[in-house]
């Protein structure tokens, strides 16, 4: 689940997807925290056995602002004081340290957007650096906070194989897989319409001169093959960076095993990269929430039944 909490983004990636949806120019934060814990709550209220993930960066980035709003501060507060949910903050910032005193009480994961070093510095700009992200990863880790790493989108250029594994293997030297929540990877891809904007607003940008191919669900995006061998390369680096043979969300849940899932991806990347896949979105759910139950016994966190979830 998301709270539109946040709409607009001041980081201007060429690739992002808000250019095709959001053009009044404005970036706008919702400032009545309490209607919008009555909207989690009600939630909470109408599903008690299930458990809940809920982010505030669909529309934004979760952090940009945070040094001005004090937003995501106010919402670590009040999910402190819930059970069964986590929030989750999702930023390509490093803007943490008005958020590490906070008593989150386990409530709250963190999540950075990461790529390469080489995307970062030539399309996500504004955003803080790489090695800048890192930083924060290790001082909200130090903070007691869990960590969500998404790889997404993955985009192919020249040394692309050396730049993701040099990006898992930084990030992985400063936080621990013991504290990472969940791992998520998707590829580049956007509406045919998107194509024209992004050539509009950012004319030096080359993402759209690579080989792709519109796909069933109507996004522009690179061929399968090509997305198979990114996935396959990335996930390796992950196993090694884990120290496990599999990061499956199958799988049976220990200490040092992230949950990791595949953003917008059919059932057949997840067989052909990591051998299983969650038979639908509802098993994905209840095996996010028996990850979260056995690896971290989140305060208030009742035991998940997969009835709950079908």
């Amino acid at each position: 689940k998301v709270l539109k909490a946040v709409s607009n983004c001041p980081f201007d990636c060429s690739y992002c997807f808000l250019q095709n949806y959001l053009n009044d120019g404005t970036t706008k934060v919702i400032g009545d925290i309490a209607a919008m814990m009555t909207e989690v709550d009600d939630q909470l209220m109408a599903h008690p056995n299930r458990f809940f993930r809920i982010g505030t960066w669909e529309l934004g980035d979760s952090l940009a602002l945070e040094e001005h709003v004090g937003q995501a501060k106010a919402f670590i507060h009040e999910f402190a004081k819930r059970s069964n949910v986590v929030l989750e903050l999702k930023t390509k910032s490093d803007c943490v340290d008005g958020i590490l005193a906070c008593d989150h009480q386990g409530k709250t994961v963190v999540s950075w957007s990461v790529n390469t070093a080489f995307i970062v510095d030539t399309e996500e700009h504004r955003t803080a650096r790489l090695h800048e992200r890192i930083l924060a990863m290790k001082k909200v880790v130090d903070a007691g906070y869990l960590v969500g790493l998404h790889f997404d989108p993955m985009i192919i250029h020249d040394g692309w194989e050396d730049g993701y594994a040099n990006a898992v293997s930084d990030i992985f030297e400063r936080v621990p897989p013991s504290r990472i929540a969940w791992i998520s990877i998707g590829s580049l891809r956007f509406n045919p319409e998107q194509k024209d904007k992004m050539e509009e607003n950012f004319p030096r940008q080359t993402l759209t001169s690579e080989e792709m191919v519109l796909a069933p669900d109507n996004k522009i995006r690179y061929v399968k093959p090509l997305r198979l061998k990114m996935y396959q390369h990335l996930y390796g680096c992950l196993l090694d960076a884990c120290g496990v043979e599999t990061l499956s969300p199958c799988a049976d849940p220990i200490p040092d095993r992230p949950i990791l899932y595949f953003c917008m991806e059919r059932d057949d990347i997840y067989q052909k990269v990591i051998g299983d896949s969650p038979k639908n979105i509802q098993e994905l759910d209840y095996l996010f929430a028996r990850n979260a139950h056995e690896r971290f016994c989140i305060e208030g966190m009742s035991l998940p039944k997969e009835e709950d979830y079908n």
